[in-house]
């Protein structure tokens, strides 16, 4: 039998399979339902041994132990199309990158490494600015357009009166969904509002430091609608990218890609070169200057780390 793995606590796995069902109907009309239930798993010895465990968003095949209890083996994971290491995911076919118009304020450093990572691995972005009606200079806006030129879809939302919910609710369909973003931000407040019901615990803001108080402990996927599903995802706020190299960040910023190509020189770092494409299309309004500077620390950071390595 074949499920999805839904949730992950320690080493107890919950494993959502469809079961069929014959349901009772008169003679002629008797047929078969198909049902979802869920599983309580343990996994293999053998996965320690191979170091592969199974993780959130797994296709696995498992052996009933017992039915009636709801309990089951793992006893294969299905190839993965996707692997994050942290939080720990596989198989996710969209991240919902959800900043705070204030309080905190947007961290477009790490917006922007995380776009680069989603571009690496293949899976799509969606921007979310909350809190919008905090920002009473709408500095938001700014934000908004630039992403947008870029090309990714931004919505704009107020998790407490639900405002931008439908719109997101549209764009999750047909995916498996990563919620991601800075603890405060209001992921889990978007989630139970998606719902309209509390699904997910609510952080709470300090109000002395500004700084959210991370109340999500487990990955979890919850189902909205057949085929979809978002994850509440803790981890994302210490989120490194080290396995993008250095000389090939550029090719993961969406509006650098077709630039490469004016730059040259062949292996061009985009940083300390004078004739760089990317650089003359900054030149010409095409690329956002702050943007560009976001990439050169994002450049930096990668570097230092890779001659660390070498050492």
């Amino acid at each position: 039998m074949q499920g999805l793995v839904i949730e992950n606590i320690a080493n107890l796995y919950k494993v959502k399979v469809e079961e069929n069902e014959q349901i009772d109907c008169p003679k002629s009309l008797n047929s078969i339902e198909t049902k979802s239930v869920v599983y309580d798993a343990t996994a293999r010895g053998k996965f320690k041994k191979d170091e592969t465990t199974p993780v959130v968003g797994d296709i696995v095949e498992i052996s009933i132990v017992n039915k009636e209890n709801r309990t089951a083996v793992i006893e294969k994971i299905q190839n993965r199309e996707i692997y994050i290491k942290r939080p720990k995911m596989a198989n996710i076919t969209q991240i919902i990158f959800v900043l705070s118009s204030k309080d905190p304020k947007p961290d477009l450093l790490m917006l922007d490494k995380q776009l680069s990572f989603a571009e690496f691995i293949g899976v799509k972005s969606i921007i979310v600015l909350n809190k919008t009606d905090l920002d009473n200079r709408q500095e938001f806006k700014n934000i908004k357009n630039v992403y947008q030129k870029i090309g990714y879809n931004v919505v704009e939302t107020q998790a407490k009166t639900k405002k931008g919910i439908k719109e997101l609710k549209e764009l999750l369909k047909g995916n498996i969904n990563a919620f991601s973003g800075n603890s405060g931000v209001g992921k889990s407040t978007l989630i139970n509002g998606i719902f309209n019901k509390d699904i997910t615990l609510e952080g709470e803001i300090s109000k002395k430091n500004k700084r959210g108080k991370n109340t999500t402990t487990t990955v979890k996927l919850y189902e909205i609608d057949k085929d979809t599903y978002i994850a509440d995802t803790p981890g994302f706020s210490t989120f490194e990218i080290t396995e993008i190299e250095s000389k090939d960040l550029a090719r993961y910023f969406k509006e650098f890609r077709n630039k490469i190509v004016d730059c040259e020189f062949v292996g061009c770092k985009h940083i300390k070169e004078e004739k760089c494409g990317i650089k003359e299309a900054i030149r010409k309004g095409e690329i956002s200057i702050d943007r560009y500077q976001r990439f050169c620390k994002i450049y930096e950071e990668l570097k230092e780390k890779e001659d660390k390595r070498k050492w």
